[in-house]
């Protein structure tokens, strides 16, 4: 690529873009936006379904299930998102359950090979996202293993080489626009490779900022409403949290607290990455109080059963425009907090 146009960057405590705080000088109802990421959970925009059983069920309306067309269609989407204060995605090499949760997996998401080899279809999805969110000024969130789409990986040294490839890839391709989250929600049940869970990951996070020589930001998100143990939070870049699970809007700033308070705990901005509390217009909700706590927050949206299509981010097939309630509810909210009315 040229020039990246897009740097996502740390300094302190703050996310940065070329250089800057995030929305720098900003304050919503007396709290400090400046420095903070809001986030969409877009875990499947790049990925294929390679189970010939099951591809079948993800068709649009007016055509069968294109790999192509979901990542074009989503790539044409960022500057839209962009424009109501939209500041990162998160998309999953391997994807993410096109059902918001599942307890069965047949397809088959993932980017790799058994072997850890990325798959060079993949690669290619990845390159145009990246590409269409520098310039569009997005942030990519790039996770690496999800769940039970670990498993299709054959041993511990598939795991890394799938980390060093991708890693290496998006090196060699000189985006400065990613940030790295290892796995999606690391000691869920899906995964069951001994590197992928809490304790372990650790190790897996320094592999990659001694690879990267600083120039990527990594951490990674623990399952539920786990708080990171004091290892994996003194490794990290940033601080990845998931807020499902989490009841009450007083559970979210807890949850803060408990990262804060941990003596791994270096000042690293804190972001919840996933959450699908959708109460935008209620007085308090999970999005204002990690803003009140001074963390950021991402929204998870999946089509619920008898939902139509505009619903849900991550259930396929994707209509990535912002046209259901739900999502109106959080990019209308989303544009109040950071200044960007809507166009």
């Amino acid at each position: 690529m040229n020039k990246p146009r897009t740097v996502i960057g740390i300094d302190g405590r703050h996310f940065t873009r070329n250089g800057a705080p995030t929305h720098a000088g900003r304050a919503f109802r007396g709290q400090e936006v400046e420095g903070l990421l809001f986030v969409a959970r877009m875990a499947n925009a790049i990925v294929d379904d390679r189970n010939q059983a099951t591809r079948g069920v993800w068709a649009y309306a007016d055509g069968p299930w294109d790999p192509a067309r979901n990542t074009f269609e989503f790539a044409a989407a960022l500057p839209h998102y962009r424009r109501h204060g939209l500041d990162a995605v998160c998309i999953n090499m391997q994807g993410g359950s096109p059902q918001g949760y599942s307890w069965n997996h047949p397809w088959n998401f993932s980017g790799f090979a058994a072997d850890g080899t990325p798959l060079s279809d993949t690669l290619g999805r990845l390159e145009h996202v990246l590409d269409a969110a520098d310039a569009a000024g997005v942030a990519v969130i790039l996770g690496l293993f999800y769940g039970w789409a670990s498993r299709r990986l054959v041993n511990e040294a598939a795991v890394v080489r799938a980390l060093d490839t991708t890693i290496g890839h998006v090196m060699a391709g000189g985006w400065r626009n990613v940030l790295i989250e290892i796995g999606d929600g690391i000691g869920s049940p899906g995964f069951n490779h001994p590197i992928l869970t809490p304790g372990s990951c650790a190790e897996l996070v320094t592999r990659v900022r001694e690879a990267t020589w600083g120039r990527l930001q990594v951490s990674t998100s623990c399952a539920g409403a786990m708080v990171p143990p004091d290892g994996l939070i003194a490794v990290s870049d940033f601080i990845l949290l998931h807020g499902n699970t989490v009841a009450t809007p007083a559970g979210i700033a807890a949850m803060v607290a408990a990262v804060r308070a941990s003596p791994g705990f270096r000042g690293q901005p804190i972001l919840f990455n996933e959450d699908d509390h959708a109460d935008f217009a209620a007085p308090d909700n999970h999005m204002l109080a990690a803003l009140r706590a001074g963390a950021g927050w991402g929204f998870f949206d999946y089509r619920r059963i008898g939902e139509g299509f505009a619903e849900g981010y991550q259930s396929l097939p994707v209509d990535w425009s912002i046209q259901s309630a739900r999502k109106r509810g959080f990019f209308g909210l989303l544009a109040d907090i950071t200044g960007n009315p809507p166009p």
